[in-house]
């Protein structure tokens, strides 16, 4: 009887095979004195020792734990509202819906004394509430007391507050941007390795720590919605993307910064390479079936407060209905549906509020520093604001509706929300987050670390935060503000505690104009941060250096709109562009 043939070990997949020679991805720089290979910057040096000996299934939880100690470690911080009265910030508004919607009737939780932090996002945000609630209750029911516990200030609270972030963004968010990377890696011939470095950069964005562990919120479980919407864009199942975004404008409405290019995006599917009838009616009967089975758990606990016969004759018409010319039946049996629907979409779009409530990087707030705004009727203000919005969106709508190639979907989510971001009404400082989330995770793509993408995306960065510092300023975040936005930046190699994605590379490199343009961006925002701390503002201007930021902010984020808008038309090909010229034009 023969023998056993000797035990062969698996060969071993290079998954960096021939990487030591791309020096064009740019993580490898070549030292011209030697004329050897180096780590181009830092966060590749620290990743050195993983490149093609260590499985990724090593690398990504070590990844994730330091990913989760700097969130846990800005969590020790203050709070938007610590002992803040009167509103309290953030923080209480979080509290308070978890407290309504585990102690009131669902018919209650869009009408509850609206002036203290009335319940204003989706339902999929109040089912997130009502489910951290229940648990935090369990823990400690004086936490959620109705009425009670408002403004509570309890050590304990603000730990297991902190752990429904971290435990949130551990569930939808993280998972969403690994399979988003591994998928669009793929997609754009990036190795694993470098595809580790970008989900670094990605998973260490100071303004999105800043804000959900700093601040305090949950805007990543909407981004990672939106981030699996794209990863399935990538791959090829449109009506999983739709389901997703469907989550996503379910847990929060500015979600609908990215719906234009979700729609013309999908649309083009069903249109290109030719007409797809099939695929335009799945995609609408699943985006619809989605809507619904987002408000169903609302709509049966309507029914099931009807049935309990839950007072709701005394609540206020809505203005949506009141602005309806129908004589309403407040004794038909659908009507407390309707009132509570139409209640729910009042609260989420607050068109009474104006057209920006706080100093804001727009370019609204931008005109309303030289040229006061407030003197013109709001809905002309609204008007305004919805032609300057469809003017920057139409674009990059039009691209990926006429070419909807998988490649182009980050940088068309990214300049789509650029365009929301800068002309759009209502927004906030934190929506930076939107654009900064699809036009960072391109450090992903082909060429995605070499200079001429690095610097762009720093830049975005780095901006989309300092603009944000009044905000995180009022919260006591100073400290973890510096730290964890240096840090990024040294990783990076970006200004101001390094300039290496601004020397002269073999390639990748960036034009003397960018040079010259970036740099001064960043000279502005270290001078800024240098007045403000040591010189108090004028007496009768005392928002000034605020204001000063907002119009720098503004003027930045145009410039990284019309960059992304540029780099979308040229990768699509509109035009028939041959791809080799794509990364002379890059930047």
């Amino acid at each position: 009887m023969a023998s056993p043939q000797a035990h062969k070990p698996r060969r071993r997949r290079k998954i960096e095979e021939g990487s030591l020679a791309l020096v064009a991805h740019g993580t490898l720089d070549l030292d011209q004195s030697t004329n050897a290979r180096k780590p181009a910057f830092p966060l590749v040096a620290f990743l050195w020792p993983a490149k093609g000996t260590v499985s990724q299934w090593v690398t990504i939880p070590l990844i994730l734990m330091a990913a989760g100690l700097f969130r846990w470690s800005t969590g020790l911080w203050s709070y938007s509202g610590f002992q803040s009265p009167p509103m309290h910030g953030d923080f209480e508004a979080q509290r308070h819906w978890m407290e309504i919607t585990t102690q009131l009737p669902v018919s209650q939780w869009y009408f509850h004394d609206l002036e203290w932090w009335g319940l204003d996002y989706p339902p999929l945000t109040a089912y997130h509430s009502w489910l951290l609630g229940v648990i935090g209750s369990a823990i400690n029911p004086a936490w959620f007391a109705l009425a009670k516990s408002r403004a509570l200030d309890d050590p304990s609270l603000k730990i297991y507050m902190r752990a429904t972030v971290l435990v949130s963004e551990y569930f939808i968010y993280i998972p969403a941007v690994i399979i988003f990377l591994r998928r669009y890696s793929r997609l754009e011939r990036v190795n694993v390795w470098e595809a580790s470095i970008a989900l670094v950069a990605i998973l260490m964005q100071p303004a999105t720590i800043l804000i959900d562990h700093g601040h305090f919120q949950y805007n990543t479980v909407m981004l990672g919605f939106a981030t699996a919407t794209m990863s399935s864009m990538v791959a090829g199942r449109p009506l999983w993307s739709c389901v997703f975004f469907v989550g996503a404008l379910g847990f929060k409405q500015m979600a609908l910064f990215y719906a234009p290019v979700v729609f013309a995006y999908l649309l083009g599917l069903c249109l290109s390479p030719r007409i797809n009838v099939v695929r335009f009616l799945a995609i609408a009967a699943i985006t619809a079936v989605s809507f619904l089975l987002l408000y169903l758990p609302f709509i049966l606990g309507i029914v099931y407060d009807m049935y309990r016969s839950v007072p709701q004759k005394d609540l206020p018409l809505p203005p949506l209905l009141a602005s309806l010319p129908v004589a309403w039946n407040e004794d038909a049996w659908y009507f407390p549906v309707v009132l509570q629907l139409a209640q729910s979409v009042h609260r989420i779009f607050p068109f009474a509020r104006g057209l920006f409530e706080d100093k804001v990087a727009n370019i609204w707030c931008t005109i309303h520093t030289f040229h006061k705004l407030h003197r013109y009727p709001s809905a002309l203000l609204q008007r305004a604001a919805l032609v300057a919005t469809s003017a920057a969106i139409l674009p990059p709508c039009l691209i990926v509706f006429l070419k909807p190639k998988k490649n182009l979907v980050p940088l068309a989510f990214a300049t789509t929300s650029w365009g929301f971001f800068l002309c759009s009404y209502q927004v906030h400082e934190k929506n930076v987050l939107l654009p900064l989330l699809p036009m960072t995770v391109l450090l992903s793509g082909e060429g995605g670390l070499v200079p001429s993408i690095r610097a762009w995306v720093g830049l975005a960065n780095l901006l989309g935060v300092w603009s944000m510092f009044p905000l995180l300023k009022r919260d006591e975040l100073r400290v973890p503000y510096f730290v964890i936005t240096l840090l990024w930046a040294y990783l990076l190699g970006l200004p101001p505690v390094s300039l290496s994605a601004y020397h002269d590379t073999s390639t990748g490199g960036l034009t003397l104009l960018t040079k010259i343009l970036h740099l001064n961006i960043y000279l502005v925002m270290v001078s800024w941060h240098v007045v403000e701390a040591f010189i108090s503002p004028p007496s009768d201007k005392p928002d000034l250096w605020i204001v000063a930021n907002a119009v720098v902010g503004a003027g930045g984020f145009g410039i990284c709109y019309l960059w992304c808008l540029w780099n979308l038309f040229w990768k699509s090909e509109l035009l028939g562009q041959q791809k080799e010229k794509e990364k002379g034009k890059a930047q």
